[in-house]
């Protein structure tokens, strides 16, 4: 066995301490030198201003940190992109905007920082009321990975609502859809389809923006199997799945629903559409944070009808799901333990703020990650505007979504994330699509579970 004499035991021993201490709150050894550290994320310009303010705030308790914000990439998948190529060289953020399945992605570079020992940590970690303050489901999302880790924190969040014509509804004296199938039941979506239709024969009564949210929360909702983060992947091939969406199938036909695929754009523009010839639909399943995109334009002053906002219908009331979507913020080691931990304490201030919060979410219309905000007075007056009919309608429109989604916050779920769980989510997406449009039931599963093998 070869000798390591003393100075070169040293030289190994420190070695291994300085890699072992990247990921290890405050172990850094000077917490108070200057730091600069880099953020990805996918602000517009009047968001970034909320967060430049506050972050004016985050620097006088913190200014030996630097944050350099790069708001510019693109989207979630160009930041996604940008960053998974930055990391194979070796470079890349210190923090940085994220979904599930991008962090799946990151990992395979063995990048990520699991956060559980600064969220646990005494001294700079989650007390137990900040902790518990977090939408539980939004903070589950950070675990999903299948190896007991947390590796996100969720930063802003989105759901999808049901938008619905008030004005129709209250003239056909037409309930407000809480279940999906019932022909003869007047709560389910299946029944007020069929009389929308009816009133309105070249009408598509519901459009649905996204094929994959579709899918993966139909799955939820009737305890299906979509995917696996550990062994078998893609579980969502068998004959239950096949005969469940055979019923939308036949909706489809009928000219009950459309798609975003299907239809070309998003169905709010079937939705808010006046036209007296032109085709509309009567409802809109589509993103709380696009609420304002699902308000008719005012003539004159006028709003053309009301607009109603509910929670999705459901297939059991003793399971209610509901899917979250929003960005979370992920940190990313880069061999500096002091930028770790900077960036640690911009994630948790920034997500534990119930000012930035509050005002985030209002300059957003995403919903706030605590459920602190809600006593928050500004949010509270925002949350009331909702209700006042005398605020347009349009401008009320966000807040009456975020009253819904934090109504519901018992019902959110996230899909596990790994490597190949987007290529899942585009893949169920388009089995939608092809299915609804004439592929063969058989081929078109087949053809999605393949696709998605492939991509691993």
């Amino acid at each position: 066995m070869k000798k390591i004499n003393k100075l070169s035991l040293v030289l190994l021993l420190g070695s291994l301490l300085s890699v072992a201490s990247c990921g290890n709150p405050g172990s850094s050894q000077n917490p108070n030198e200057e730091v600069e550290i880099t953020f990805y994320s996918t602000m517009g310009a009047s968001l970034k201003a909320v967060f430049d303010t506050y972050l004016e705030d985050f620097n006088a308790e913190y200014p030996n940190i630097k944050v350099t914000h790069n708001n510019e990439i693109g989207g979630y998948d160009e930041v996604r992109d940008q960053t998974a190529t930055e990391l194979s060289v070796g470079a890349g953020p210190d923090i940085v905007y994220c979904y599930a399945d991008h962090v799946a992605l990151y990992n395979k570079t063995k990048k990520v920082v699991a956060l559980d020992s600064y969220i646990d940590d005494k001294n700079v970690g989650l007390s137990d009321d900040e902790y518990n303050d977090f939408i539980p489901g939004y903070l589950k999302e950070g675990s999903q990975f299948g190896d007991g880790k947390t590796y996100m924190l969720p930063w802003s969040k989105s759901t999808e609502i049901l938008y619905y014509n008030k004005d129709v509804f209250a003239k056909l004296n037409l309930q407000v859809p809480t279940k999906w199938f019932g022909e003869d039941d007047p709560t389910s979506m299946e029944y007020v389809c069929k009389k929308l239709k009816e009133y309105d024969a070249n009408s598509i009564p519901l459009g649905y923006d996204s094929e994959a949210n579709f899918f993966i929360t139909q799955c939820e909702q009737m305890n299906l199997p979509y995917t696996s983060a550990t062994g078998e992947n893609f579980l969502f091939n068998t004959q239950a799945h096949k005969d469940h969406f055979a019923k939308f199938k036949a909706w489809y036909d009928k000219g009950y629903i459309t798609t975003q695929a299907i239809y070309g754009s998003y169905t709010s523009g079937l939705f808010i559409e006046t036209g007296a010839e032109n085709q509309k639909s009567y409802m809109s399943i589509g993103s709380s944070a696009g609420a304002k995109h699902q308000c008719p334009d005012a003539v004159g002053g006028k709003d053309p009808f009301q607009v109603g906002m509910a929670q999705i219908p459901q297939h059991n009331e003793n399971n209610k799901k509901v899917i979250s979507q929003g960005p979370s913020v992920c940190l990313l080691n880069n061999g500096n333990q002091a930028k770790i931990d900077a960036a640690w304490k911009l994630a948790k201030w920034f997500t534990t703020n119930v000012e930035f919060q509050a005002e985030f979410s209002i300059a957003s219309g995403y919903v706030p990650v605590i459920q602190s905000v809600m006593e928050n007075e500004t949010y509270a007056a925002h949350i009331a505007s909702a209700e006042n009919e005398a605020t347009p309608q349009e401008d009320r429109a966000p807040a009456y979504a975020t009253k819904i989604c934090m109504d519901q916050v018992d019902n959110y779920f996230t899909s596990p994330a790994f490597v190949g769980s987007s290529e899942a989510r585009s893949q169920v997406g388009n089995l939608i699509t092809q299915y609804f449009k004439g592929t063969d039931i058989d081929t078109a599963f087949a053809d999605a579970i393949a696709k998605c093998k492939a991509a691993l």
